[in-house]
């Protein structure tokens, strides 16, 4: 009859033949694994290697090598293996520790046995190690690389992020912070000077989530929205973005922007916004700041979104701030609350800061150290300074 014995569990046999199915695949798998890749094999090789040894310590002396030193190229195999090849190690692991417990017990009469505590720590220690391997199966790099190619991709955020250089006449000032202190945001600038002008433009975003959640749509838009920085009219950018995220369709596709465009010979600018918190303008002559906050939906929300253009001129001494929302956004307080406080700093902190180019430079982490430091968001500023 089907399934085994008469009278058993047809589910139950569809199970077995399953399982033992799932077997022979990574079986057949791990072999393909061992013959064909070098490194993995001879990772392999030295861990059932590494086993032998150890299990004679564990029997000649238990205070020196303990049962549960098999940890170690259980461990060192999770980091190290495909998970086909991983079902090799553990299964002479497990062998080896029958093993021990069964001489163990004949050598020495029962009294240095392997201890249930020692085979349960071998196990969580080998679930851990699987664990691992899935997860460097799914991202398709060995575990020596993953960490190299994090720290890559943050320093591509950062390069796309730079502003070039303005010229003679002009300060500028950056700074990202992501939220909980870790190294990756989800907000970020990119800025352009088309080839053969005098035009700088910039774009602050803020990419809906934060911290990691947000990085790889940070990271992905940052390059987008580079390309297309310089390459279109200045009212066909934002329109040209938009269409871009709608066209992701993710699940949490939203963004926030804010586009900048200004002349360096005459100062004159236009800024647009997508849903982003307003710009700000201090008049040298005044002393005044002035809130820029034109209309605009966010991105990837409304398809055929119009976003209107604000027109302005700085004059010598003037100072415009580009941020996202975690720098001005307190709980329990007004966004506008947020952007006095952020004004109040700024206006404290700038005659100093244009005394010498290095305090120009730290200007912007100085303000949001300042003003949101302990904020659990990430933060982006931007500063631009025509000099007087």
């Amino acid at each position: 009859m089907e399934g085994g014995l008469p009278g058993g569990n047809p589910t139950m046999a569809r199970w077995r033949r399953s399982a033992l199915r799932a077997w022979r695949r990574m079986r057949r798998q791990a072999v393909d694994d061992f013959r064909g890749d070098g490194t993995d094999r001879t990772a392999l090789t030295v861990l059932l290697a590494l086993l032998p040894v150890l299990a004679l310590g564990t029997v000649v002396s238990p205070e020196w090598f303990p049962p549960t030193a098999l940890v170690v190229p259980v461990l060192v195999g999770g980091l190290a293996l495909r998970p086909s090849s991983l079902v090799l190690l553990y299964t002479a692991a497990s062998g080896t520790l029958v093993t021990e417990a069964l001489v163990m017990s004949v050598w020495q009469g029962g009294v240095a046995r392997v201890s249930p505590g020692s085979i349960l720590v071998v196990s969580a220690v080998g679930c851990i190690g699987a664990l691992l391997a899935q997860f460097r199966a799914r991202l398709g790099v060995p575990w020596r690389r993953g960490e190299s190619m994090l720290i890559d991709l943050r320093q591509r955020l950062r390069v796309q992020s730079r502003v070039p250089g303005l010229g003679k006449g002009w300060h500028h000032s950056i700074e990202l912070m992501a939220a909980g202190g870790q190294l990756f945001s989800g907000d970020f600038v990119a800025a352009a000077r088309p080839l053969g002008t005098r035009r700088l433009e910039a774009v602050v975003a803020d990419v809906s989530g934060k911290g990691m959640d947000a990085a790889s749509r940070a990271l992905l838009l940052s390059g987008a929205f580079g390309g297309l920085l310089g390459s279109l009219p200045r009212d066909q950018f934002l329109p040209a973005a938009n269409g871009y995220l709608l066209r992701q369709e993710w699940d949490e596709g939203f963004a926030t922007a804010v586009h900048f465009v200004v002349d360096l010979d005459t100062g004159e600018y236009e800024l647009r916004s997508a849903g982003h918190p307003a710009a700000l303008h201090l008049s040298a002559d005044s002393g005044k700041w002035a809130v820029l906050q034109p209309e605009g939906a966010l991105l990837g929300v409304l398809d055929g979104a119009e976003f209107e253009a604000m027109r302005g001129r700085m004059e010598p001494g003037d100072v415009i701030l580009l941020y996202t929302d975690g720098l001005v956004e307190m709980p329990g307080k007004d966004i506008r609350d947020g952007m006095d406080v952020l004004t109040d700093v700024c206006a404290k902190l700038l005659p100093t800061a244009v005394e010498t180019s290095a305090a120009w430079k730290g200007l912007a982490r100085t303000l949001i150290e300042t003003v949101a430091k302990d904020v659990n968001d990430d933060r982006a500023l931007l500063v631009i300074r025509r000099k007087a």
